[in-house]
């Protein structure tokens, strides 16, 4: 795991006529008059952390918005909170006011400043805590509730990790651009149904919550964005996943072709039988010479449920039927 800085606020003295977090987005200008009111509004202007747009960010600065994704989360006073990527604090503020505690990670370190400027003096600076890295490669620490406004660059792994996280956490509300997001819930037959889709769907359930307009963000990225609930299964699917995955990446490179147009051909047979000699190795077992491969792939995909089935079509117990007939056989994908 990559070498990581946990940093917490030193404890300060508080005023305790202003112990209170800061509100987002209010910047209090102390003017008196429209002219001192407009220079000031120009001086906050010019404060403002600039995103690192080669870095995905794009930050939340709607406060509606907020809100609502906060209160979508559905946190507790007991629980942990896992932030990823939390910019300026907009939604931090909110998160450490109604949770037990706050850990979030950010690559950033002039948002990890920004942030903890903003919790500094205020009765809620105790409960944050920051992980400075890259939140794939960082560790995760305990928590029960994950919420995120995504980079796109990161999604999918994000995504992958958090599916394999353990022990198990209550859910993840999570912000991602509008195609991914529906990818994650996308059914059999559309469009957008894919690998992502599947793995995602067999190890979670996915809902989509709302849809956040591209005005919302300072700057507006080129699309529309999501909010999606991801709750894992538990327990979780009783498949392994690696194999699981190894096939499924397999029959979505060509999603619309049919299953035996995709398992009979020289470089996938070649794989199969490979990995047949791997699984009879280790297992201390003698194969049979003439037993073929594509024999094996032909007798599966003949069955009646399998003919004429494209994955793009099959649904999550077609899979795992498929699976276990191929395992049955002594076919493995990993």
């Amino acid at each position: 795991e990559q070498n990581q800085k946990q940093i917490t606020m030193p404890k300060t003295r508080k005023n305790k006529k202003f112990a209170t977090a800061a509100a987002p987005y209010v910047a209090s200008t102390g003017a008196t008059n429209g002219t001192s009111v407009k220079k000031n509004q120009k001086q906050i202007s010019a404060n403002l952390v600039a995103p690192n747009t080669s870095l995905g960010q794009h930050f939340l600065k709607n406060p509606a918005v907020v809100t609502a994704i906060v209160e979508k989360a559905a946190i507790k006073p007991t629980d942990v909170v896992l932030e990823i990527g939390p910019g300026t604090g907009n939604m931090t503020v909110p998160l450490l006011q109604k949770s037990k505690k706050v850990t979030a990670i950010e690559y950033d370190d002039r948002m990890t400043r920004e942030v903890l400027k903003r919790v500094e003096g205020t009765n809620v600076e105790h409960k944050l805590s920051i992980l400075q890295g890259d939140a794939i490669k960082v560790a995760f620490p305990f928590f029960d509730v994950c919420v995120a406004n995504v980079p796109y660059q990161i999604s999918s792994a994000l995504v992958f990790k958090l599916l394999s996280h353990r022990p198990m956490f209550r859910c993840a509300v999570m912000m991602f651009q509008e195609e991914f997001a529906l990818r994650l819930s996308a059914k059999p037959g559309h469009a957008l149904y894919c690998r992502l889709s599947v793995n995602c769907q067999l190890l979670a359930k996915v809902d989509q919550l709302m849809k956040v307009g591209r005005n919302n963000f300072r700057p507006p990225p080129k699309v529309e964005s999501r909010v999606v609930r991801i709750e894992l299964r538990n327990p979780p699917p009783p498949v392994n996943f690696q194999e699981w995955d190894g096939m499924i990446r397999l029959l979505f490179n060509r999603k619309n072709k049919t299953l035996r147009s995709v398992l009979h051909n020289k470089s996938t047979i070649k794989l199969l039988e490979s990995n047949m000699r791997t699984h009879a190795a280790v297992n201390n077992q003698m194969l049979d010479d003439s037993v073929k491969v594509e024999d094996i792939v032909e007798e599966v995909v003949s069955m009646k449920q399998f003919q004429d089935q494209r994955s793009g079509k099959m649904d999550l117990d077609d899979f795992l039927e498929l699976l276990a007939e191929f395992n049955k056989r002594g076919i493995h994908f990993a």
